[in-house]
């Protein structure tokens, strides 16, 4: 279940509008964004803004479970709205991340846990290929 903007608070961590607007630009995109595109998107808006003010925020954001922080070894932090368990296909040639419309394999987590003795909380799985823009480009 989503949280509402309302309910974006923690501990010393009050609400204000440019987490608010943050959040709702990341519920708005499929991209997956770094963090200098949501500050170039909400700079027209907040002239003020800092790079480190929309990283603060992510950060604060990611803690609260409202977004999702992806590292996938490449050179920037993408940011996911979608928190609930999925998985990502990787464009190799673009880069492009994009969200797989398929069930999480959740015996793959009971597999795990009798084979190893281990308690597994949770996985994530990442496909690596290219994607159908790039395989239908020249």
């Amino acid at each position: 279940m989503k949280k509402t903007a309302k309910q974006i608070t923690s501990g010393t961590n009050r609400r204000n509008r440019q987490r608010d607007r943050i959040l709702a630009l990341l519920r708005s995109t499929s991209t997956h964004p770094t963090a200098s595109w949501i500050y170039d998107q909400l700079k027209v808006q907040f002239p003020r803004l800092s790079f480190g003010t929309v990283y603060r925020n992510l950060g604060i954001l990611v803690n609260e479970r409202l977004v999702n922080r992806i590292d996938f070894g490449s050179t920037f932090d993408r940011f996911d709205a979608k928190t609930e368990p999925h998985y990502h296909f990787i464009c190799e040639q673009c880069e492009r991340i994009i969200d797989l419309e398929v069930p999480v394999d959740a015996a793959l987590e009971h597999l795990v846990d009798a084979s190893s003795g281990r308690k597994v909380h949770r996985h994530e799985i990442e496909f690596y290929g290219i994607c159908e823009s790039c395989s239908i480009s020249p």
